[in-house]
């Protein structure tokens, strides 16, 4: 992990959270699922005018009333508590209660009519032979309030089918208007701007809008007492407006990094005017060459500070303006020149850089990496002053007036990609530099014959390995957002996109065996028909490398 002292903002402890549960009443319908959700007062402390699902604190008499339950064996004590306190919170709020008799049916409008929503619940059930249906209650996810919110719950939301023989209805006092609507219609409401709904309702609105029929959601959670997911989004600042992220999403790696504890000041807009600040020891500036190879752009970092001076890494293409730029964030002190690799994206702009900084500041920063390979393409020629050893420490040592500070790089030999690709290891703080071999939101180009796919699987052992070694939680890739941002991610990462080669390379399989006499296009079009077409002369060339390494596999 990052040392604290290299982080941008204080550090700050979260709001605790409170224990919460929530209950989606979903039925059938003609057009597909429903859902029970209802409108939350004007006058709420919390929440005001959102449409939500019926749920609330978990309260100690919750935990008091298992004997009143009937659960499921699978189910704990603590789940089943949660679930008893999303059964209470849909009755006090729309009069809904999932309850049997006695005679195994459920509880309907007549026995409804001998409770009071405002007095003890199990007490009652108890008293009018009623037993909570605890075990007809499935865990569909597991929500956690954002660390910058002031009020935060910790709330699985439980998906139950709504009782037969019930009609509901809002308490006048906390919730209005109960309204049955299907997910796709509740988004679309609310992008209109009249259906008023916070960031977990929509995503999990989204994520129910995937199932046909009330069964289909049921049987997929009933698979596991397991959440089918868990989140505790984070928040930044897209064209000045607060955005939040899940975990899977590609700016959530970055938000961690940079606001650990929560802080939303991190604007995720890519442009290439300013370096963005991800610690006080790193900058990214992304150079003007966004495409669809490039995504965004080529990101240019700059690891060190003032004291120390810096390591550039990957100036880019041969973009003076933008070369001006990295060199002006670095004020004029950079030390090292370091190329991930020699394609035209990342390594033309090493000797302008130099030249730069030797004109400027009259020192003339070593260029490093690795000389490209007799197979590399004729536009991918680097020749570096020194090439750069595997294992071999790239360090930056200053004094402050808080005593001594050091920056170091360990270089990983990482072909595949291009036969001369490493990558880069910041000790200090845990962070791992990938240039091409593990991209942002996409997988890269393995392109023979400086291209190498057994290679390039090959260095994603390494690099997993190396995540283990020093305790990596975060990568930066050279397009693309910071990947990571809770234990285990940055492996995590790696190990998917492995996965996600040998899956592909069993699609080769397969389609070499029902074709044997079939073209590279025809081929293509079986192993590739969930990418676009447009990106299909990109993927021909790591199919022919997918090729080469099956029929070395299978000679």
């Amino acid at each position: 992990m990052p040392r604290p002292t290299q982080l941008l903002h204080p550090a700050r402890e979260p709001a605790a959270t409170r224990p919460a549960a929530t209950l989606l009443l979903l039925r059938d319908s003609d057009s597909g699922i429903e859902v029970l959700m209802t409108r939350r007062s004007q006058r709420a402390s919390f929440l005001p005018g959102a449409y939500v699902f019926p749920g609330g604190a978990v309260e100690a008499m919750d935990a008091r009333s298992h004997s009143q339950a009937r659960r499921r064996a699978t189910q704990t004590d603590q789940h089943l508590t949660q679930a008893i306190a999303a059964i209470r919170e849909s009755f006090e709020e729309l009069g809904v209660l999932l309850a049997r008799r006695g005679d195994g049916e459920h509880a309907d409008q007549r026995d409804m009519a001998a409770l009071e929503r405002s007095a003890p619940l199990a007490a009652q059930c108890q008293n009018q032979g009623l037993t909570l249906s605890a075990d007809e209650v499935f865990a569909l996810a597991h929500w956690t309030a954002d660390r910058d919110l002031p009020r935060r719950f910790d709330v699985p939301f439980f998906v139950a089918r709504m009782p037969a023989g019930q009609t509901p209805v809002a308490d006048e006092t906390e919730q209005f208007e109960p309204v049955w609507v299907r997910p796709a219609e509740a988004l679309k409401r609310h992008q209109a701007g009249n259906f008023f709904m916070i960031f977990p309702t929509i995503r999990t609105l989204e994520r129910l809008a995937e199932y046909e029929t009330v069964e289909s959601v049921l049987q997929a959670c009933a698979a596991s007492e397991e959440p089918l997911w868990r989140c505790c989004p984070r928040a930044g600042l897209l064209a000045g407006r607060e955005v939040r992220f899940m975990e899977h999403e590609h700016p959530f790696g970055e938000l961690a990094l940079v606001c650990p504890d929560g802080q939303v000041v991190h604007a995720l807009d890519w442009q290439s005017e300013q370096p963005v600040a991800l610690l006080k020891n790193l900058l990214r500036l992304t150079a003007p060459n966004p495409g669809a190879m490039t995504g965004p752009g080529t990101n240019s970092y700059l690891v060190g500070d003032p004291a120390s001076g810096y390591i550039a890494i990957d100036p880019g293409p041969a973009d003076l303006d933008h070369l001006q730029k990295l060199w002006r964030a670095a004020g004029g002190d950079i030390r090292m020149i370091v190329c991930t690799h020699s394609h035209p994206d990342h390594s033309p702009g090493a000797r302008p850089l130099q030249a730069l900084c030797e004109q400027h500041s009259q020192s003339k920063p070593p260029i490093l990496g690795l000389p490209s390979a007799p197979t590399a393409h004729a536009n991918c020629a680097f020749t570096p002053d020194r090439p750069l050893q595997n294992a071999e420490l790239l360090r930056l040592n200053g004094q402050t007036q808080k005593g001594n500070v050091s920056h170091t790089l360990q270089v990983i030999h990482t072909p595949g990609h291009a036969a001369n690709h490493l990558c880069l290891v910041l000790l200090e703080d845990g962070l791992l530099f990938s240039g091409d071999h593990v991209l942002s939101g996409s997988t890269t180009l393995v392109d023979p014959p400086d291209g190498n796919m057994t290679v390039y699987l090959d260095s994603l052992d390494v690099l997993s390995a190396a995540c283990s070694e020093h305790q990596i939680e975060f990568i930066l890739p050279a397009h693309g957002h910071v990947i990571g941002g809770f234990s285990g991610e940055a492996s995590a990462a790696i190990a998917q996109l492995k996965a996600h080669r040998l899956a592909r390379e069993a699609k080769v399989v397969q389609a070499m065996q029902a074709q044997p006499e079939g073209t590279l296009d025809q081929w293509l079009e079986q192993v590739y028909d969930d990418v676009p077409t447009r990106m299909w002369p990109v993927a021909k060339r790591s199919l022919l490398a997918h090729i080469e390494r099956i029929e070395a596999i299978y000679p």
